[in-house]
């Protein structure tokens, strides 16, 4: 099978969730990195590509010189990926759309909703795929507890809770550079929100990815801990959803003694099903009157559509990249199906859309809205 040829914009020397996807796309064998712009910064821009192997003539100064210079190549990607922070993911995204490209990009895709919309149009006017890279919702038995609510083993959704707690953000109220952090609390980079755009986001489509419920409205908290903290780092959300269900959701980095504590409960009326992303090769599933279960990834009984993702038996864990990499492995079908002119409706694929990163920034900016009016209730 020939692989996926890809370009990437981020990821240098120093970065983080760069060099996440790059590991994550490396570990199918399925993609080949050809070209890539993994820094502003010349320096570590060529050493990131030496240390890859890449060659230097495809490496590239800017997101923009690299879209017009692989576009016109007949060996060029067959998707670019943007790994950028967050007040160039709009520019990167479009400069790839409307050379020709598909194209994953980090959360959240946009720091508006204008923008999110203005790239679904370019996306669409150039019937190109435009994903989005919502991590946990790649897990294994995050996607058992979807198959399982969507087959009605917990009944109808009464309730949901979600929590994602941290505490890196503690100690950094301080004006000093802290590296991945300084840009995320940063509002002329970061947008508008720090943690609700960070980390509640990710409570949001998780959500939604589990049950396909959608919010209706929601009113919001955003606190500010710290002096001189120009962005929230800690937040409480209500929720309500469609079908009438209700919600809360959590979200702090100044949560002491949390490292990356993402949990998803889903209460229905027929049972219940509990996600751990700290404990992602379990799931917690209730039925009414009956005992616990903790369903273990690898085994017989996990759904079919979920089994199908795992690459080690049970026991061995698999983890963070691991979902990355299930994600690419989504989006790489669907990329193949569209050169092949057998493309699905997307909601049979098992990546984030564009339709979703919508969702994921105007969820962002209702928090932010409720939360400027006192906690009011804002509609979705």
């Amino acid at each position: 099978m020939s692989k996926l040829r890809y370009g990437i914009v981020g990821g240098g020397e120093g970065s983080f969730i760069g060099v996440v996807h790059r590991n994550a796309l490396a570990l199918s064998g399925q993609f080949e990195l050809v070209c890539a712009c993994f820094s502003r910064d010349s320096g570590k821009n060529q050493r990131t590509a030496a240390s890859v192997g890449l060659d230097a003539a495809r490496v590239y100064d800017s997101f923009a010189e690299m879209a017009a210079a692989e576009a016109a190549r007949s060996d060029k990607p067959d998707f670019m990926v943007v790994t950028t922070r967050n007040d160039w993911h709009f520019e990167a995204c479009k400069a790839f759309l409307e050379t020709g490209f598909h194209v994953m990009c980090e959360k959240p895709l946009a720091t508006n909703t204008a923008d999110a919309l203005e790239l679904k149009r370019i996306a669409k006017a150039n019937d190109l795929l435009l994903a989005v890279s919502y991590t946990y919702s790649g897990h294994v038995m995050a996607m058992d507890a979807r198959n399982r609510i969507r087959r009605g083993e917990i009944g109808d959704i009464l309730m949901v809770m979600g929590e994602y707690p941290q505490d890196w953000l503690l100690d950094m109220a301080d004006g000093k550079d802290h590296g991945i952090a300084t840009w995320r609390i940063d509002p002329k980079i970061a947008g508008g929100s720090n943690c609700i755009g960070d980390i509640g986001t990710h409570i949001e489509h998780t959500v939604s990815f589990m049950t396909g419920l959608k919010i209706v409205k929601l009113c919001a908290v955003l606190d500010k801990v710290g002096e001189g903290t120009e962005l929230d780092n800690n937040a409480a959300v209500l929720l309500k959803f469609d079908n009438g269900a209700t919600g809360c959701y959590w979200c702090s980095q100044v949560a002491a003694g949390y490292d990356n504590a993402l949990k998803v409960r889903i209460f229905g009326t027929n049972g219940a099903v509990e996600f751990d992303q700290e404990a992602s090769n379990y799931l917690k599933v209730v039925k009414k009157s009956g005992p616990v279960e903790i369903h273990s990834r690898g085994r017989g009984y996990v759904t079919a559509a979920a089994a199908a993702y795992a690459v080690i038996p049970a026991g061995h864990p698999e983890g963070y990249h691991n979902a990355f990499a299930n994600l690419y492995l989504s989006f790489a079908e669907a990329v193949k199906d569209k050169q092949n002119g057998t493309l699905k409706p997307l909601c049979e694929y098992d990546f984030a859309t564009v339709d979703n990163g919508i969702e994921g920034v105007r969820f962002i900016e209702a928090c932010l809205q409720s939360a400027s009016a006192g906690g009011a209730w804002v509609d979705l």
